[in-house]
């Protein structure tokens, strides 16, 4: 039986091996045979779809799961990891997505509490003399009296590592680490990581779905597909349709040759279709021109909104915009800056405290009834969560928007028969990968709980789409499906209010953006060669450097 080595301290980056992982769960090969190699000092990411085994494997690693063959090198040796402990024993560590910090606590407790070897009762006087002396030399200082509660999301962010850091990690995997920074922020934190790389201090292992990052930090990089590795390369020899290639299981050539109107015309409409052949592609006429609509009025109208947020607090105050028919309009910002207080308002989650808003010209407040009038539908975040009963089929759900209108409906009655029919057709149509109508939404994964969701939304050719992260933690091709079916929808006609946390994402998709700090807009542009940095200060509530 192999030992644990006895905890010891280590200097200098990491090199890990991983060799011949592979787990199962019950019928699922999470993991098949898969090897790779993290060099000291490298910043190696770490890309695949979702369920494509990314997680399995790095939790393997550290301890949080045991696989059923593999083993581990640690430079050069074998090591067994059973648990999170054995391998921080390594100096091998992860920071989650999610953050664990404790928020009623200092900065100096939090850094703290990371240590592995911390006893029953702190020498606070010596304690703070080795953080005072380890922030001389920190990525990224932070005042040791700060309470978490009160630090801003990049600054959590920053501390996540600080605690890896001050623990002793020489070898870290980050998780998705700039999903909550603004751009600044991130090329900052990543920046800092970089330095330590190459200065040999650590290795970093990261997960993500940005090629933005691999390409401008990454030395190296692997690919995962279905639970086996399907490609590796250094990240100077490769390409960004050579990386799409091995996540989506396609050559290079199949991926470089897809247009954005080639990538709409596979899941099943044609980005440049007008109204009546988007329509038709989904099985629904489309729908007449409602009266009365003023000639070049906006397909949304905001003005002067207000809406309330926790506590009773302003978490939009005074927001005026517009998106004209045709056009996506961005809204980015960091988490918690009034985006989800905006599109509950907007759906009918939440009041309206204030302010006044108008689709087509015409008063508009989220009842159900003027939404079906008008035409507006939604793509909310979390849709399992925030857009269908978990609990009810795939049919079910898809009737959720037309139950009460025939073919759906015969007088008081339900059609079965009309709801298992329709439910094909839109499954068919949005490549939505389930067992069959009748299963359970909830046990479906998240590209295809949004593919189901776009399915009933898009139905009829609605006239305004508001539209929350829609492709947050899903992978590549899920995301290429969903941006083709947004840019059909608007070359269509509607108006769409793209609301997201992911600046690429708005900067491929919308023609105009806004962002939101404090619930004021921060900045307008055009994303036609906008300025990162400008963008960055908005986030960040710089306002007058951002004007």
């Amino acid at each position: 039986m192999t030992l644990i080595p006895p905890p010891q301290e280590h200097t200098g980056a990491a090199r890990v091996e991983m060799l011949n992982f592979s787990k199962r769960f019950g019928a699922l090969q999470a993991l098949d045979d898969v090897s790779m190699t993290v060099e000291a000092g490298s910043f190696h990411a770490l890309l695949g779809e979702n369920g494509a085994g990314k997680s399995t494997l790095v939790k393997a690693l550290i301890g949080f799961y045991s696989a059923d063959t593999g083993s581990v090198m640690v430079d050069g040796r074998e090591q067994a990891i059973h648990s999170p402990r054995d391998a921080a024993a390594l100096g091998l560590g992860m920071i989650f997505q999610h953050f664990t910090v404790v928020p009623g606590m200092t900065v100096a407790e939090n850094l703290a509490l990371a240590q592995r070897d911390l006893g029953a009762v702190i020498d606070w006087k010596a304690e703070r003399t080795r953080l005072a002396e380890f922030m001389t030399t920190a990525p990224f200082p932070l005042k040791l009296d700060a309470r978490v509660a009160e630090l801003a999301a990049g600054e959590k962010q920053k501390l996540e590592i600080l605690k890896a850091l001050y623990a002793r990690r020489r070898f870290l995997v980050l998780d998705e680490p700039t999903s909550v920074l603004t751009p600044l922020e991130a090329d900052e934190v990543l920046g800092q990581m970089k330095a330590l790389c190459q200065a040999k201090q650590l290795t970093v292992l990261i997960i993500t779905h940005k090629f933005r990052e691999v390409f401008g930090f990454c030395d190296e990089v692997t690919v995962l597909r279905r639970g086996r590795r399907t490609g590796a390369a250094r990240v100077a020899a490769t390409s960004r349709d050579e990386l799409a290639g091995w996540m989506m299981g396609v050559s290079t050539e199949d991926v470089s040759s897809t247009s954005a109107a080639a990538t709409a015309a596979a899941v099943g409409a044609a980005a440049d279709s007008s109204a009546a052949a988007l329509a038709e592609a989904i099985g629904h006429p489309a729908p007449a021109v409602p009266l009365g609509v003023p000639n070049g009025a906006p397909r949304l109208a905001i003005g002067n909104l207000k809406v309330a947020g926790v506590e009773g607090r302003s978490a939009v105050d005074g927001l005026t915009l517009n998106v004209m028919p045709g056009e996506i309009v961005g809204v980015a910002g960091v988490s918690g800056n009034g985006q989800r207080e905006l599109v509950a308002a907007l759906t009918g989650a939440l009041p309206i405290a204030g302010g006044q808003v108008w689709v087509d010209g015409h008063a508009y407040l989220p009842t159900r009834k003027m939404m079906r009038t008008l035409g507006v539908r939604s793509l909310p975040e979390e849709p399992l969560h925030n857009a269908c009963v978990g609990k009810l089929t795939v049919a079910d759900n898809l009737a959720l928007r037309g139950f009460d209108r025939a073919p759906l409906s015969r007088g008081p009655w339900l059609s079965r028969a009309a709801m298992h029919t329709q439910a094909l057709a839109k499954i068919a149509a949005f490549k939505v990968k389930t067992p069959g109508p009748d299963a359970l939404i909830e046990n479906l994964s998240g590209g295809n709980v949004q593919r189901a969701v776009l399915a009933r939304e898009l139905d009829g050719s609605p006239r305004l789409l508001i539209v929350a992260n829609p492709c947050f933690g899903l992978d590549f091709q899920a995301s290429a499906e969903i941006h083709a079916r947004l840019r059909a929808a608007r070359d269509a006609g509607a108006g769409v209010l793209l609301v997201s946390e992911d600046l690429d994402e708005i900067l491929s998709l919308a023609s105009r953006m806004v962002v939101l700090s404090h619930g004021h807009v921060g900045l307008e542009c055009p994303t036609a060669n906008a300025d990162i940095g400008r963008i960055g200060k908005a986030m960040a509530g710089d306002l007058k450097d951002a004007a």
